[in-house]
């Protein structure tokens, strides 16, 4: 070993420099080419220029530093090193030019880089005609990163990064291929060694509990066909079937359907149920299957729990091929602090904020995204549009938006951090919305977004250039407390509590909502959706389709969670499949035909859907029954004619020759009764065709127990 060598040389050695690009590879040297390889445990290297003539390089430092004058001054060339009895030819990663752009560093450094999984993250490409994979990941604030993996034995030494740019690290490796596992190794700014990483752009990943990224050739994903246009639109109809993968069904064994095979199933089942859209919880990588999907960790890798991204495409595909559009939850409100994800990435708060009074969520133990940083920000609304174009995906639900909004969400009096001027409202967040809004509707016309907003925070679904936060739709989280706890209480206190099927049409029209009968409503002590029916078996289940009859009359598009659509009696439990056995009974099956029916009436009577988000499209008939515990109201189409009349009966008594105002004369036709047997109801009803007479048209109708039946006039 030569005794001197320039402090770079030990930097090498080391593991710590910032720069290997500055020392290793070729270098001019007093008019001669010079290579410098680092190669752990060589016992000897050469280097072959293109014309195959070899030079022995000097051994420099027993640890496998090499150094040496290239033949013919070329600066082409690869290194053969022999490691024991072995001889290997390997090109040297630090003779390529670099992967980032000028263009792409701008873009990068503004925050406008939109499409930086293009770039970030693991790409197999090919340079200077050599196939290999490029590696970029940021981390300002490192001293030194690597990449690790199957390609160099996951040996930090082997594979030190160079920066570019605002803290963006590079390399290209040659001859690394697609399916190799990686990690990033990084040296923190106080010169520690951090947990290895996985990559924050990572396009695949291992199961869990391991935790290493994959690299993924996009070449094999091919992008799944678009769904029919329009399928979003305000005036479309929209009944969302919201799905855990992981439970929907499981094999014999409780083992998990792949993508594959929930292809061949999952569609086809809610397209015959006449649903309109698939909503899957998330599918980003995540490391805990408790937390459903809500607490990722690779937000750019669909789960391996199910398969590869190849086989999460072909469920797309599946899902577009039934007429279906797909939802997906996305979470940029927090993440987990687990040691392979996001938290303290470079050694410092790079994604969170450094104040755990603004950067840690006190409810769910995670870490709350600084959505005032620039890269952060870019991360995020690229991550939105990568699932829009890669996967074809038709909108996001962006989940949990109250807490990220008010900077005192569930924080006791003096645990949170005022804003600039003084409020609770939490303006980077808000501005981060409006982004990443007007980005996805700006890029995907033909998608939508959908806000799990739970407070009065004001057009959440309105324009943003009108003052709004720019989303599709909202979720009515308070129709849905409402109504749940009217429907749970026995009917003879109902009249006590008229006003809350009333007080959802005072603001049922600020907002474009969705009425949601979420996972969140089956969970936790909450009980099933059946469950939370009072009384007898019979009026239990005469609760149910009354109160699924009533969601699907009222305005506002529909969700429901996998299980309700056949009344399902326990909580969900995401360990175990649904209890299909359940539509053995004829209760249960009367429940499915229930849904399937209420969605074959939604999606073609144009009154229930053209609307739904127009107070043009409702009006009140009968509102002061309190005692009867009925209700009346027509639901109106853009057609004069498309009207329709719905009465809701939440008492068990059965009402004769009952009086309701009706726009026109003539015969109106019961489509739809809730206790038809058909669903396993009593059968009571009006048969066929009621007339409406005198010089106010008025119906004369009998409306049976604990149900709701839909009227529509006859055309003349």
């Amino acid at each position: 070993m030569i005794a001197k060598l320039p402090d770079e040389a030990y930097a090498i050695v080391e593991g710590r420099h910032a720069d290997p690009f500055h020392y290793l590879g070729p270098h001019r040297d007093n008019d001669q080419t010079v290579v410098r390889a680092f190669l752990p445990n060589a016992a000897s290297v050469d280097a072959v220029d293109e014309h195959g003539d070899c030079a022995a390089l000097e051994r420099v430092h027993d640890a496998g530093l090499f150094i040496g004058a290239l033949p013919n001054g070329s600066s082409r060339y690869q290194l053969r090193a022999r490691f024991g009895d072995t001889t290997i030819d390997l090109e040297d990663p630090y003779r390529f030019p670099p992967i980032l752009t000028d263009f792409d560093l701008y873009l990068l450094g503004e925050g406008t880089h939109l499409k930086l999984y293009d770039k970030l993250g693991a790409h197999p490409m090919t340079l200077d005609g050599v196939n290999g994979v490029g590696f970029v990941v940021l981390a300002p604030n490192a001293r030194r990163v690597s990449v690790v993996g199957d390609f160099n034995f996951w040996d930090s030494r082997r594979h030190p990064m160079r920066v570019r740019g605002n803290g963006y690290w590079e390399l290209f490796v040659p001859h690394a291929i697609a399916g190799d596992r990686y990690k990033f190794e990084i040296v923190g700014p106080n010169g520690a060694v951090l947990p290895q990483k996985s990559d924050p752009l990572a396009f695949a990943a291992e199961l869990r509990p391991s935790t290493a990224s994959i690299v993924l050739d996009p070449a094999q994903v091919p992008t799944p066909r678009p769904s029919a246009k329009g399928i979003n639109a305000l005036s479309a109809p929209m009944s969302i079937y919201e799905v855990h993968l992981g439970s929907w069904r499981r094999k014999d064994g409780n083992g998990w359907l792949t993508y594959r095979e929930l292809a061949d199933t999952l569609p086809a089942y809610a397209r015959d149920m006449g649903f309109t859209h698939l909503e899957f919880l998330p599918v980003s990588e995540h490391p805990f299957d408790g937390s459903w999907g809500y607490q990722p960790t690779g937000l750019f890798a669909p789960t391996s729990r199910f398969g590869s991204p190849a086989d999460f495409a072909a469920l797309i595909d599946a899902c577009h091929r039934e007429g279906l559009g797909v939802l997906l939850d996305w979470v940029p409100g927090h993440f987990p602090d687990d040691a392979h994800g996001l938290a303290h990435f470079d050694g410092t708060a790079l994604y969170e904020h450094v104040n755990p009074l603004q950067g840690r969520h006190l409810d769910w133990g995670t870490l709350i995204y600084n959505y005032g940083r620039t890269e952060v920000v870019n991360f995020l609304v690229a991550n939105a549009l990568f699932w829009l174009d890669r996967y074809a995906i038709d909108g996001l639900r962006v989940d949990a938006v109250a807490s990220m909004l008010y900077l005192d969400y569930s924080r006791p009096e003096g645990g949170w951090i005022p804003n600039k001027y003084g409020g609770r409202e939490n303006l980077e967040a808000i501005a981060f919305l409006r982004n990443f809004n007007r980005e996805v509707f700006g890029r995907f016309p033909q998608a939508t977004t959908a806000a799990e907003e739970s407070t009065a925070w004001p057009q959440v679904s309105q324009p943003i250039e009108h003052g709004g936060l720019g989303f599709g739709y909202k979720w009515n989280m308070g129709w849905m407390h409402d109504t749940l706890d009217y429907i749970s209480k026995d009917p003879i206190y109902r009249k006590y509590h008229h006003g809350q099927i009333l007080f959802g049409l005072h603001y049922a029209f600020s907002e474009n909502f969705i009425l949601p009968l979420s996972h969140d409503e089956v969970v936790h002590g909450k009980r099933s959706i059946l469950g939370r029916m009072p009384g007898d078996p019979w009026q239990r289940f005469a609760n149910l389709r009354a109160y699924y009859a009533f969601m699907f009359a009222h305005p506002g598009k529909k969700l429901m969670f996998m299980g309700c659509e056949f009344g399902q009696e326990r909580e969900w439990n995401h360990d175990q499949s649904l209890d299909w056995h359940l539509l053995e009974q004829d209760s249960h099956r009367g429940i499915q035909s229930l849904v399937r029916d209420l969605n074959g009436l939604y999606r073609t009577l144009p009154a229930l859907h053209e609307c739904d988000c127009d107070p043009f499209g409702f009006e009140w008939i009968i509102t002061d029954d309190g005692d009867r515990n009925v209700f009346a109201w027509i639901r109106k189409g853009n057609d004069a004619r498309d009207r329709c009349l719905v009465i809701a009966n939440f008492s068990p008594n059965v009402y004769h020759d009952y009086k309701v105002r009706v726009p026109f004369p003539g015969a109106w036709r019961e489509v739809f009764n809730s206790d038809s047997a058909h669903y396993g109801g009593s059968n009571v009803g009006n048969v066929g065709e009621v007339e409406a007479t005198g010089l106010v048209p008025e119906l004369c109708v009998t409306v049976p127990p604990l149900a709701v039946i839909y009227l529509v006039p006859e055309r003349p």
